[in-house]
């Protein structure tokens, strides 16, 4: 699977660790940054891998900054981007089958790396069930997209 991945610094060492595993493992990995630890902000890598799954260049993303949830907020702002924190691996599983979700969120100071192993492989292991209530909730969540909210 063709997957893209970014971080700041908050995230840049467990991303560092995920990004070497996911190759282990096979999967194609577009690597957005951040390259080092110096000082980053978290929407501008949840940017690069929300476009990256809107231009179709990446199946699916995962983010990482210091907590998870800035990084999460920033990507659920782009169109088609169904992020979320996970910090379990049934919620990285049925985020996908339930939910479409196609952005992991880990936060890079509160989980382990072996951990976030397996969250990313219960995440790119799932596949989203094309269950009628599913397919019917995920048509509300873009219509949400679309609605002019003030």
């Amino acid at each position: 699977m063709v997957v893209a991945v970014g971080a700041d610094h908050g995230g840049y060492a467990l991303k560092v660790l995920v990004v070497e595993q996911l190759r282990r493992e096979g999967h194609q990995v577009i690597d957005v940054g951040a390259f080092n630890e110096e000082r980053s902000d978290y929407p501008d890598f949840a940017r690069l891998v929300g476009r990256a799954l809107q231009e179709g260049h990446a199946e699916r993303g995962i983010l990482i900054c210091g907590s998870g949830v800035g990084a999460c907020i920033a990507a659920n702002k782009m169109r088609g981007i169904r992020a979320s924190v996970c910090h379990d691996t049934y919620s990285a599983r049925q985020g996908v089958e339930h939910d479409a979700m196609n952005v992991l969120v880990l936060g890079g100071r509160i989980i382990g790396y072996e951990l976030a192993f397996e969250l990313t492989r219960a995440f790119l292991g799932a596949q989203f069930n094309q269950v009628e209530r599913y397919i019917a909730r995920l048509k509300k969540v873009e219509a949400l997209e679309t609605e002019r909210c003030l």
